[in-house]
């Protein structure tokens, strides 16, 4: 980890009701890396969303230390303001808080709110549109509610976009999208990170959607975090997986599938593509097997 955005170090949160505590995060340690995509992965109550509303400040540690992009998350009078504008966070189904008249006004909300000239609004609103593959020439003047589900999901992102974040976190942010939305969104997102640097950070519980967009997995459970790696280290760990109430991939689990037919797959294998070369070459095997 040569350049982390964001640095957590035995983070801890915890809830105050009444008399009552409840310890939400627990010993938290991790390092996300500047333009990564990176995934925070668990089951429900886990402690996914309190942790990434500590990124923006909304939530500040009980005890532990948080730097995100050099702002001091704990410290007393530290820039909240200045954080928010780095940190963007589009919440489940932000298309239902699409409000205005036009898609343009919808995504200039928030720039407008900065008191930015005229113009650098209109950059910024240009850009974002281009951004999320609604090019402005066709799409600015348009009410967002005659968009389809997808892409009202990505104007509530150009929205975000519009801000100039250089982080940008997503909880659950293809929920309820068909096939043919989801695909969309995850190219964009794509784009967005390698052509932008914007570093992704992503909750979600879909395994198929982490595995093929994140560098990064972060898995919490009861609010610790018990792994962390690549996806194919994650995903490789199995029983373990199961305990901490994730599954495998898709893929994954036919593999596993094949596997108990006698199809002898190596144990590596983990993408699409690594499969289809691997059931060629048995394949290939099989034949020259037979015509010896």
């Amino acid at each position: 980890m040569t350049d982390p955005i964001i640095s957590v170090k035995n983070l801890y949160h915890t809830y105050q009701s009444g008399p009552l505590q409840k310890a939400a995060l627990i010993d938290i340690s991790m390092e996300i890396e500047r333009g990564s995509c990176s995934a925070i992965i668990g089951i429900t109550g886990s402690g996914k969303s309190t942790l990434v509303q500590h990124f923006n400040g909304l939530l500040r540690p009980t005890s532990g230390s948080l730097i995100v992009d050099g702002v001091n998350v704990k410290a007393r009078g530290g820039d909240l303001k200045a954080l928010r504008q780095r940190v963007g966070m589009l919440f489940q189904f932000p298309e239902a808080q699409l409000f205005e008249h036009t898609i343009y006004a919808d995504v200039a909300f928030g720039p407008r709110r900065l008191n930015l000239p005229k113009s650098e609004v209109r950059t910024r609103v240009l850009h974002a549109l281009d951004a999320v593959g609604l090019p402005p020439r066709t799409y600015a003047q348009r009410s967002p509610f005659e968009l389809s589900g997808g892409q009202r999901r990505r104007a509530a992102l150009a929205g975000v976009l519009a801000m100039s974040p250089k982080i940008l976190v997503l909880d659950e942010p293809t929920a309820g999208l068909d096939a043919d939305g989801r695909a969309e969104f995850y190219y964009y997102l794509q784009h967005i990170q390698q052509k932008e640097g914007v570093t992704i950070i992503l909750v979600s519980h879909d395994m198929s959607e982490v595995a093929t967009l994140a560098d990064q997995l972060f898995v919490l459970y009861n609010g610790r975090l018990v792994a962390q790696g690549t996806p194919r280290t994650i995903f490789g760990q199995g029983q373990t997986l199961h305990q901490w109430g994730l599954t495998e991939t898709p893929l994954g689990e036919l593999l596993i599938l094949l596997r108990k037919q006698g199809v002898a797959l190596p144990s590596d294998v983990f993408t699409f593509e690594e499969a289809l070369n691997a059931l060629q070459a048995l394949d290939m095997a099989r034949h020259e097997k037979k015509n010896v």
